[in-house]
């Protein structure tokens, strides 16, 4: 007797969970719903405690918290995930994958492409609809962060004074400096320059470290 595939579904929507549920016991019969719901936490702990499949992710979860920060705290879980979103702006994808994402494909997807999604994330292997890797494919260039660069980047860009993100960061002003002015390089260097704290903000909205 085969053990049944264990399902995670996070969307703010009751109806939309619904239907997500409702093709997937269409398409895997064989399978159980161990959360549904909109917390990622109460997912989390729920697959720590159980295990999990393959997590289906709405990154407009409207709980205030980055869709980056969403994804790394499921994966963290132990989690397989594949994001089915609304959004499909390329840098907040390439964000999604780098967080632990395996998958992303869009809302409008076509419900064979889902199941292809869905069975490519049990799997363990990437998968994006041809939508979201047209998107990206038509993108600027990713620019790659260190992890210290991008969490200087969104201190600075949530409005925090110089001061404040050396303080969090636990390093001298100058460093925290650093950090951001090398940010600003790297954007700069794939056309994409970040001359103001707001457009900071913007980019780092975009990419889903901020809400």
């Amino acid at each position: 007797m085969s053990t049944p595939l264990q399902f995670v579904i996070l969307d703010d929507h009751p109806l939309v969970r619904r239907a997500l549920w409702d093709n997937l016991t269409q398409q895997f019969a064989d399978s159980r719903l161990s959360y549904a719901g909109a917390s990622v936490r109460q997912a989390a702990a729920v697959i720590k405690e159980q295990g999990c499949d393959c997590a289906i992710l709405d990154l407009d979860l409207g709980d205030g918290r980055s869709p980056v920060s969403n994804v790394e705290e499921l994966h963290a879980s132990g989690a397989p995930i594949l994001v089915v979103s609304a959004l499909g702006d390329p840098s907040l994808v390439r964000s999604t994958l780098v967080a632990g994402a395996l998958g992303f494909i869009s809302k409008q997807a076509e419900v064979e492409l889902f199941t292809l999604a869905v069975q490519a994330t049990i799997d363990g292997e990437q998968y994006m609809s041809p939508e979201i890797a047209t998107a990206l494919l038509q993108g600027e260039a990713a620019v790659e962060l260190s992890e210290r660069e991008r969490t200087a980047m969104t201190l600075y860009a949530s409005g925090l004074k110089m001061t404040s993100v050396a303080r969090q960061m636990d390093v001298s002003v100058g460093t925290a400096q650093e950090y951001i002015k090398r940010v600003r390089a790297k954007y700069a260097r794939s056309g994409n320059p970040l001359s103001t704290k707001t457009e900071l903000y913007q980019q780092a909205r975009s990419e889903g470290l901020l809400p």
